[in-house]
């Protein structure tokens, strides 16, 4: 049986966990602060009825005049005690949503991140998440407190003369009538806004990092024309829904506030009638004043009410996402270093693109995966390092498959490295010491100086206190590259993955990078991924890859002899290796 999805309310009452309880005071005080201000209303009322009854002692009117008075200051303490606690929860809330969703994309398979943009998720975890701050900051109590002023009045006014009562409904009724009108088709049009706000987030997020090649290519008209039509989209899907309500929101708002329209007329006539009284007259008029103040407060938080629904949804469609699949705390402990692939297939969007994949790794040995570009090496390499789960066979570290290890213990075995690894807008320390927090400046050092990247590193304006940029803009391809290798070489793990991790690097730089690597990895489990045979030629274990299959595996000199494919990979490279040297 399908289960069942959780609601908007039920994801925010997970959300607030503890904090329920300084919402729970919030709406109390609300209440509370309800009381004071209608407690005026009855003061009001004594007042008229002294007056009418020829009351002149000036001392009992200036006493009622102070507990009004009173009643109102009560009311605004209790009011901001209210907001206060409200606010103070609700940022903690927001707080929490964000870190789920952080915490979320770090346990979901990496197609999922990486089939989405980057502007979608900032959009939902920035300003979607923000948006609800409104929400739960101020409709859980003031949403609370306002249906019950003018339920409260609207029974003082029924006592006093149920008459007038109803005629002060008239104007109230016709708002709602409006407001239902306006509501007509809001689904829809409310998801074309957060629809067509997606794409202009998405349009900029892809026109700003493509800048560089708009340029190369002279493609700027072409590309601001799709962040235009996107921009055009978003400004449409507003003026269009706001032209189609404008007609009801008008009428709403001019009719509804004017209850005296019929208070007045009706009122009157009911006291020359001699059916009511000209106190209880008054009294009626004050009170239709009170009802439809707090509704049209209600009524201006119906549409973040509205859009609640849609925002969550969005939330829980990133934390319903099928995760890699891990216990709390590993199931057995490996017996070593080793890395085991049985028969492993995988696939993107339904196409297989690893048929049965077989490899045995042991334990403290140099492999490389080889093969023509999309051969599937690549995806190999992240499997092993647990960035997405193998559609059916097996991985295991140490004969313990990777799906019962934890994800802190798994990740102390392995040491990932890609071809394009980020870096973070920090210093280079602060980005290398990301392989180990613990590690001292010196360890730091140290490391730089074992994977060739010290002396780089010492030019730069500020040395290891350079801060790097955006995903390390300021540094080049290959200085970004032997970072990231040193960041992984400070982890320390016991599997070494480095996938075309030279891809950046100079024939010169590779040289004295494969030399460090060499010392950093000995005794560990290295499996190198690469497209220069000449920088994998020493391996204990070289795989041959082509179309998802594993063709061959072997030493470089058997794999000349007995595999075609290796054969004639060697010979192109070879081959480009000696056209460079003419060249130069």
């Amino acid at each position: 049986m399908k289960e069942k999805k959780k609601s908007a309310v039920s994801w925010i009452l997970t959300w607030a966990g503890q904090k329920r309880i300084a919402y729970v005071w919030s709406v109390l005080l609300a209440i509370e602060n309800v009381i004071f201000k209608i407690l005026p209303y009855f003061i009001i009322a004594d007042v008229v009825k002294l007056f009418l009854n020829g009351e002149k002692e000036f001392e009992i009117y200036f006493a009622k005049a102070v507990l009004i008075a009173l009643s109102f200051i009560i009311a605004e303490l209790l009011h901001s005690l209210s907001t206060a606690l409200s606010h103070k929860a609700t940022f903690a809330v927001l707080a929490n949503i964000r870190k789920s969703c952080c915490d979320k994309l770090a346990r979901v398979p990496l197609g999922y991140v990486k089939d989405t943009p980057s502007g979608t998720f900032k959009n939902i975890m920035v300003e979607r998440i923000d948006s609800i701050e409104t929400t739960l900051a101020h409709i859980v109590p003031e949403f609370t407190s306002n249906l019950l002023a003018p339920i409260v009045i609207l029974i003082y006014f029924f006592l006093t003369d149920w008459r007038l009562a109803l005629w002060s409904l008239v104007p109230v009724i016709v708002g709602f009538l409006s407001y239902f009108g306006m509501m007509l088709d809001y689904k829809p049009s409310f998801e074309r806004t957060v629809q067509t706000t997606k794409d202009l987030n998405d349009a900029a997020v892809e026109y700003i990092d493509g800048i560089e090649v708009i340029k190369a290519f002279g493609k700027t008209e072409s590309s601001y024309a799709k962040f235009t039509k996107a921009a055009m989209a978003y400004a449409d899907s507003f003026i269009s829904w706001m032209k189609r309500c404008s007609i009801f929101h008008g009428l709403m708002m001019v009719v509804t506030p004017y209850t005296l329209l019929t208070v007045l007329p009706f009122g009157a006539h009911y006291v020359a009638n001699g059916t009511l009284a000209i106190s209880d007259f008054v009294i009626c008029i004050i009170l239709s004043l009170g009802i439809v103040g707090p509704l049209i407060t209600v009524g201006s938080y119906t549409d973040d009410l509205g859009k609640i629904g849609v925002i969550v949804g969005e939330v829980a469609g990133i934390l319903e996402q099928p995760e890699l699949e891990r216990p709390e705390k590993s199931k057995c402990v490996p017996k070593d270093n080793s890395v085991t692939l049985d028969d492993v297939r995988f696939g993107y969007h339904d196409k297989e693109i690893l048929h049965g994949v077989t490899m045995e790794l042991k334990a403290g040995t140099v492999n490389a995966i080889v093969g023509p570009s999309g051969s599937g090496k690549s995806t190999i390499a992240k499997l092993i390092a647990s960035l997405w789960d193998v559609d059916s066979g097996s991985i295991k570290i140490g004969g313990v498959d990777v799906k019962e290890l934890a994800f802190a213990d798994f990740n102390r075995k392995i040491a990932y490295v890609a071809q394009d690894n980020y870096l973070f807008n920090e210093t280079v320390r602060e980005n290398i010491r990301q392989g180990n927090t613990d590690a001292t400046d010196e360890q730091i050092i140290e490391v730089t100086k074992k994977s060739g990247c010290y002396e780089f590193i010492m030019q730069l304006e500020n040395g290891f206190d350079t801060v790097v940029g955006g995903a390390g803009g300021h540094l080049s391809g290959g200085e970004r590259q032997r970072i990231s290798i040193a960041r992984a070489m400070l982890k320390d793990a016991p599997i070494v993955i480095l996938d075309e991790a030279t891809a950046y690097t100079d024939p010169e730089n590779e040289a004295i990078l494969q030399n460090s690597i060499a010392k950093l990895v000995a005794g560990k489990t290295l499996i190198v991924i690469a497209h220069r045979l000449s920088t994998v030629k020493d391996s204990d274990q070289i795989f041959v890859v082509n179309d998802g299959n594993v063709t061959a595996h072997d030493t470089h000199e058997e794999l000349l002899v007995s595999c075609p494919l290796y054969k004639e990979m060697w010979n192109a490279h070879i081959s480009v290796k000696d056209t460079v040297k003419e060249g130069e």
